[in-house]
């Protein structure tokens, strides 16, 4: 979706390389590129912050929330994201190594 190249990632249910049929893309506005690095690093701050037990697919969402939410045309707006995992399936993942 990203038109980026398909290749290896700790993203684990995102990036499938492929465009389900049931998928509108038309709906789309925008796809935010998100790094392994910054999807660990928020949801794991998340955890630390606010005692949200996320998983990294939810560091990706809050990443791209974090992101959209420094833009001028969002200032004052609310962006509602949604937590997709709990960190459960994560606990041996670099996410929350140390």
């Amino acid at each position: 979706l990203s038109g980026r190249p398909k290749g290896p990632h700790q993203l684990q249910g995102i990036g499938a390389g492929f465009v389900p049929r049931v998928l509108d893309t038309s709906i789309i506005d925008e796809i935010i590129p998100v790094s392994d690095a910054d999807a660990f690093n928020t949801g794991a701050e998340i955890c630390r912050t606010e005692g949200l037990f996320c998983g990294i697919t939810s560091g990706a969402a809050l990443y791209a929330a974090s992101q959209l939410a420094l833009r001028e045309e969002y200032a004052g707006k609310n962006i509602v994201v949604i937590i997709p995992d709990n960190g459960d399936r994560y606990l041996s993942t670099p996410m929350f190594a140390g």
